[in-house]
């Protein structure tokens, strides 16, 4: 990667605007991801957040407004090998589908090796490896149906890694996930991020395990209510919460042994974040 494509950001969004018929559903959000971040984006349900994650993926054009990934607007991007996707699990994924995990992660090279060619030695190493960094590894010639939820997540994030991305983008991850994997999971996340570098974009309701592990927020209903660093947002964390959801949110901080704090709120949402 050279210097240049380095000082660019992973995502640049400007004045987006995107409406079903209309309903206006984004209106003229405005805010930058650089490069190595990892960026929490969350709002209430219906307030656009998928919709954005679609816009961000070419799979919706904006009415207004424009989107640069890697510093190359959206319609001159052709390397979408860089970018990783993770859709809600539940939402995606026929658990009779009859494929090993190996079998599955292998599904995310399709991009660069195509459909129906034969995996080199070189490409199933680079599958092993992805399998390996998400903790799988004893699990690789095992069903994926026979998997439970957080262990089925984290072979879709194998997929979603082993094309090597540069920009890896979760649409509300862990939901239907048991709490001890969702801890595991996010503190996979957070290893990406510090050790790899990987910039990540996560859509979640979950603002307890946000502010641990992320270092920048986005909130979104309809138009964009705050984006700035975790620090930032923790200091107005409570006016922001009732800005975004319409009402008082309690803030309730839990006080982990090594000293992080964990804000959740006493409103639970549920996850279809459409």
């Amino acid at each position: 990667m050279t210097k240049e494509s380095q000082a660019q950001p992973a995502l640049e969004i400007k004045n987006l605007s995107f409406s079903y018929g209309k309903q206006n559903v984004l209106e003229d959000i405005h805010f930058t991801v650089p490069q190595g971040s990892f960026l929490g984006l969350m709002g209430p349900n219906g307030s656009g957040k998928s919709t954005l994650i679609k816009c961000i993926l070419g799979l919706l054009t904006p009415k207004e407004g424009s989107i640069k990934l890697f510093g190359k607007p959206i319609h001159q991007f052709h390397d979408w090998n860089k970018i990783g996707f993770v859709s809600q699990k539940a939402n995606s994924f026929n658990s009779g589908f009859p494929a090993t995990v190996f079998e599955v992660v292998s599904m995310g090279l399709y991009g660069k090796v195509g459909l129906f060619r034969f995996l080199t030695k070189k490409h199933k190493l680079q599958v092993r490896e992805a399998i390996k960094q998400v903790g799988m590894e004893d699990f690789i010639h095992q069903n994926i149906g026979q998997l439970s939820g957080g262990q089925q997540q984290r072979v879709f994030i194998a997929r979603a890694l082993v094309s090597e991305p540069e920009l890896l983008i979760l649409d509300e991850p862990t939901v239907g996930v048991d709490a001890k994997s969702v801890q595991n999971f996010y503190n996979m996340l957070k290893r990406l991020n510090k050790e790899r570098g990987m910039t990540l974009i996560l859509v979640t309701h979950d603002i307890g395990a946000m502010t641990e592990y992320i270092t920048d927020v986005a909130c979104l209903n309809k138009c964009l209510h705050f984006h700035g660093n975790k620090e930032e947002f923790e200091l107005q964390q409570e006016d922001m919460m009732s800005s975004l959801y319409g009402h008082d949110v309690r803030v309730i901080t839990h006080n982990h042994d090594h000293h992080d704090h964990d804000h959740t709120h006493d409103h639970d949402h549920d996850g279809s974040g459409h």
